[in-house]
């Protein structure tokens, strides 16, 4: 008979080296960098551009002021200090704007639905969202690009969902299946409120229909009223069109969500070299003063309303007269209005993760990389476009969303930094590796930091080549396509109860 003397001490560094093997292999319990960054280490402009951009928007809100002030703005207006100038414009007096930029909200909390989805926008806090209207889709099998529908709009708010890095979701394109226009801000908010709890948006095309729209909301909200308690949906509005007017049907959305608290992202995007100069100092003058003439009219119908102050520069290709989303001017002129916006204590929103391109190709990584990077360093509180837009804003992609939500990903990781302390020094762990084994692989700082401290990419491919080429030799579109397929056919919510389904459904044209 044969008798086996086991070591234990044997056994137990295979076990042990089993345990640190597993544990090296599962992925990590937290995220590393979540949502909510500390940004603004990125600095365009010096204290003196600052302040010359500054001043020359206030001369030009003072002196040329706004055009076409709807009757009961400008009543407004001129109660609160604003003059009459020549050409029927309104101007705001240095005084008016400093006053209103002191009083602004300087933060509020952007709700979910569920509690725990919240998000609180102020400070240098960062959060990558979402935005556009996109009339095109990038189809998931075909490859191509057709027109957008509402059975998009509901996948593409079911495949966010599931995304980590996307802190809050507004609609991302425009169904055109649904031809009227009352219908479809319905559809468009019930997909919202079907498909996600996180905070969302979406933008009204007319006032009258904000009411009806906060009815349902307060249906998913608990009943009468529920909503205005606590929002979490958020009205994206532009009503500024540049140069230097306001937009009626725009201003009386303003009015009517400030009436049903409806927290709001007041957009100016002008287009430098066509609807702004095009020198990148006088856009941002035109731009900033634009979008204070926003902020004094939200602040006059109701001080302290909480307002994204959401200056979104925009370029055109002067040799063409496309818009370009993707070039370096845009990284440059958004991360300067973070700046800007962050400078005068203001609630920031800009634009970026915009790519011209159409395919998922080197052109899309490039370009959304740099305008994402750039943003987030800047510090905007909030960041649109930041996931799933392709082809200058025009169409959308369910591989860009998965692709996009590890590119944020790693622009948190970026902003969080490196933390120094006697801990992370690691003194102490560098001796007793030399001293001992010679390397930190077993080490618990490593665990602990690999855990802590690092992002796995969840569709990035880091194989060698030979193991790459034995497992098909995806690119990075083939993953991203099996991997929002598996999404779409398993992240199925329905964050509506029965009962509320069927109120709403007893009360509005519901599509789908």
């Amino acid at each position: 008979m044969r008798i086996t003397v086991t070591n234990p001490k044997t056994t137990s560094r295979r076990s042990g080296r089993k345990a640190r093997l597993a544990q090296r292999a599962s992925p990590p319990t937290i995220n590393p960098a979540a949502p909510g960054q500390t940004g603004g280490f990125y600095r365009p402009l010096s204290e003196a551009d600052l302040k010359a951009i500054y001043q020359t928007a206030l001369r030009l809100l003072a002196e040329l002021g706004m055009g076409e002030v709807p009757e009961r703005l400008k009543a407004d207006l001129l109660k609160a200090g604003a003059i009459e100038l020549a050409e029927d414009r309104i101007g705001l007096p240095p005084s008016l704007v400093d006053a209103y930029i002191a009083s602004s909200a300087k933060s509020f909390v952007l709700h979910g639905r569920d509690p725990e989805r919240s998000i609180e926008i102020g400070g240098d806090k960062v959060y990558f969202g979402t935005g556009g209207a996109a009339v095109n889709t990038l189809d998931i099998d075909t490859g191509r690009y057709r027109p957008s529908t509402l059975v998009d709009l509901h996948d593409f708010t079911r495949l966010q969902d599931s995304l980590d890095n996307i802190a809050w979701f507004t609609r991302c394109c425009i169904a055109t299946d649904v031809p009227d226009n009352y219908d479809l801000d319905i559809n468009t908010a019930y997909a919202l409120l079907k498909n996600t709890t996180k905070p969302v948006a979406t933008a009204f095309t007319i006032a009258d229909h904000v009411a009806p729209i906060v009815e349902m909301l307060d249906i998913a909200a608990g009943g009468p009223g529920a909503f205005a308690k606590r929002p979490f949906l958020k009205a994206h509005i532009s009503p500024v069109i540049s140069p230097m007017r306001f937009g009626e049907d725009a201003v009386d959305v303003v009015y009517e969500c400030i009436a049903h608290n409806i927290p709001m992202s007041c957009i100016t995007a002008a287009q430098a070299g066509a609807t702004a100069p095009a020198t990148m100092a006088g856009f941002l003058a035109q731009s900033l003063a634009e979008t204070l003439a926003s902020l004094v009219m939200v602040n006059v119908i109701s001080p302290g309303f909480p307002m994204i102050f959401s200056n979104w520069p925009l370029v055109i290709d002067l040799r063409t007269g496309a818009f370009a989303g993707g070039g370096g001017e845009t990284i440059l002129l958004n991360a300067a209005s973070a700046q800007l916006s962050n400078w005068l204590g203001l609630l920031s929103g800009v634009a970026s993760s915009m790519t011209d391109a159409k395919a998922i190709d080197a052109q899309y990584g490039m370009e959304k990389g740099m305008t994402s990077l750039a943003a987030a360093l800047a510090g905007g509180n909030l960041i649109y476009e930041s996931a799933g837009m392709t082809a200058a804003l025009l169409g959308v992609s369910f591989e860009a969303f998965v692709l996009d939500d590890d590119m944020l990903a790693m622009s948190y990781r970026a902003l969080r930094g490196v933390e120094v302390n006697d801990t992370n020094l690691g003194f102490d762990a560098i001796c007793a590796a030399i001293r001992g084994d010679g390397h930190f692989l077993g080490a618990q700082q490593t665990y602990d930091a690999m855990e802590r401290d690092y992002h796995y990419p969840k569709l990035a491919d880091r194989d060698q080549p030979r193991t790459w080429e034995e497992n098909g030799a995806e690119d990075a579109w083939t993953r991203a396509n099996e991997r929002a397929k598996h999404v779409l056919a398993t992240h199925r919510p329905n964050y509506l109860s029965a009962e509320q389904d069927a109120a709403i459904r007893a009360s509005f044209k519901i599509l789908i």
